[in-house]
C-alpha cells in the first residue's frame, strides 16, 4: 500500500526513492530564486485581477536599464558616423595627388649650321616650311569627339578642350610665353604635379623633370620679344583609352615664333629671325580630372631652335637671332653622366631658320 506522499499507483518503476530524489541536488536557495526569470505572482497578487500566472523578469535592473541602452546607442552612432567619414574622407576612386606620376621632360637645342638668316618683316613665313600653317588657336583643330573605349563623347570632348586649352595657354599666350603670368597654365595641371611645375619655373634644371621649358613654350624676355603675336601652328592630335580609366591625348604640334632682339641684346635693331619649337606633348584623364577640368602632364618631348648648345635651355629659350652664330658645334659628352642621357643638341636642318624673301632692310617698326 502507498504512503501518503506516493503516487496513488506507487513509486515508479526504475526511479530509486521515487520523485523527491529526482531534485535532490537542486539547491533552491535565495539567489536561485533572485535569478529566475520567471516568477509566479503571489496570492495576494493573483486576487488583485492579474490575467497571468507569472511576470517575465527583466535580467537588467530596472533603473539601470535606461543608462546601458543609451550607451548602445552612443556606440552605434559613434560606429556610424566613422564609417560616413572614412567614405567621405577615403572613397573608392583610384585617383589622387598620391598616385599621379611626375612629368617626364626632354628639351634639345636645335644648333643652325652657320648664321641666322633675317626674314622680311612684311612677309615673314613666305619662304618658310611655315607658309601654310595656321595663326594662333585656329592652327590647333580639334579632332571629331567620338566614344572611345569606355568613355563618352562628351567625356573625350572634354579631354580635347583641356588639352587645346593648355596648349594656347602654354605656346601662344604672348604673356606666358615672354616670360609672364602662367596663372592660366598652372590651374589645368592635376594637383599632383603642382609643387613639380612650381619648382620648375623657381627653381629650374636639366634633370627630366623640372625644366620650365618642358611644361610651356619661355622665351627670354631680357633676350626677344615677340615680332609678331600670331604664332604659326601646324599639327596633330590624338586620343586613346589606357588601361581602365584613363584618357591618353598626344598633342604633336610644330610652332613658330618670329622674334627680335630687345635693346641690349647685341642684335642688329629690328632684325626680326624665326625660332620653331616643336612639342609633343603627353596628357591624361582620369574622371575626376575631367570632372574637375584638370589633366596630367605625362610626357614633353621637346626640340627648338636655333638655339647655342653651350646656352642653357631649362629656364627660358635664347633664340640665336639674325646674323648671330653658334658658340661650337652641336656635340654630346658619352662620359659626361652629369646630365641625363636625352640632355643633348642636334643640327638644325638647313632651310628650317626661314630664306629671306628679299634682301634684309631693318625696320623698327613696332610688333
Amino acid at each position: 500500500m502507498a504512503g501518503p506522499g506516493d503516487p496513488p499507483e506507487g513509486t515508479p518503476e526504475g526511479v530509486p526513492g521515487g520523485g523527491e530524489d529526482e531534485y535532490r541536488s537542486v539547491v533552491f536557495d535565495e539567489s536561485f530564486v533572485r535569478a529566475a526569470r520567471i516568477q509566479e505572482y503571489s496570492a495576494r497578487e493573483r486576487l488583485d485581477g492579474t490575467s497571468r500566472a507569472v511576470r517575465v523578469r527583466h535580467m537588467w535592473p530596472v533603473a539601470g536599464a535606461p543608462r546601458q541602452a543609451l550607451i548602445l546607442v552612443v556606440l552605434i552612432a559613434v560606429a556610424f558616423g566613422t564609417a560616413i567619414y572614412l567614405g567621405i574622407r577615403h572613397p573608392y576612386s583610384s585617383s589622387g595627388p598620391e598616385s599621379v606620376e611626375p612629368l617626364r621632360i626632354t628639351v634639345i637645342p636645335l644648333v643652325p649650321p652657320g648664321p641666322v638668316p633675317a626674314v622680311n618683316v612684311t612677309s615673314l613665313y613666305a619662304n618658310d616650311p611655315a607658309a601654310h600653317y595656321r595663326a594662333g588657336a585656329e592652327g590647333l583643330p580639334l579632332p571629331t569627339a567620338r566614344r572611345v573605349g569606355d568613355f563618352t563623347e562628351s567625356q573625350v570632348m572634354q579631354a580635347l578642350s583641356s588639352t587645346k586649352e593648355y596648349l594656347v595657354a602654354s605656346s601662344l599666350d604672348p604673356e606666358a610665353v615672354t616670360g609672364g603670368g602662367v596663372r592660366a597654365v598652372r590651374d589645368l595641371i592635376d594637383p599632383g604635379q603642382v609643387d613639380q611645375f612650381d619648382r620648375s619655373l623657381s627653381a629650374p634644371g636639366d634633370d627630366g623633370q623640372h625644366a620650365a621649358t618642358g611644361w610651356l613654350v619661355r622665351l627670354d624676355p631680357a633676350k626677344v620679344r615677340l615680332a609678331d603675336q600670331k604664332v604659326r601652328v601646324n599639327g596633330t592630335i590624338t586620343v586613346s583609352q589606357v588601361g581602365d580609366d584613363r584618357l591618353e591625348v598626344v598633342a604633336d604640334h610644330t610652332f613658330v615664333y618670329a622674334v627680335q632682339g630687345v635693346t641690349g641684346s647685341g642684335a642688329a635693331p629690328g632684325a626680326t629671325s624665326l625660332f620653331t619649337v616643336r612639342r609633343e606633348m603627353r596628357f591624361r584623364f582620369d574622371r575626376d580630372d575631367l570632372r574637375d577640368h584638370h589633366m596630367e602632364v605625362v610626357q614633353a618631348d621637346v626640340a627648338a631652335g636655333p638655339l647655342s648648345c653651350t646656352a642653357p635651355a631649362a629656364d627660358y629659350f635664347r633664340p640665336l637671332l639674325a646674323g648671330q652664330s653658334p658658340q661650337g658645334p652641336a656635340t654630346a659628352d658619352p662620359y659626361d653622366r652629369d646630365r641625363p642621357a636625352a640632355s643633348v643638341c642636334a643640327g638644325l636642318a638647313n632651310g628650317a631658320t626661314g630664306t629671306p624673301a628679299a634682301p634684309f632692310a631693318p625696320s623698327s617698326a613696332a610688333p
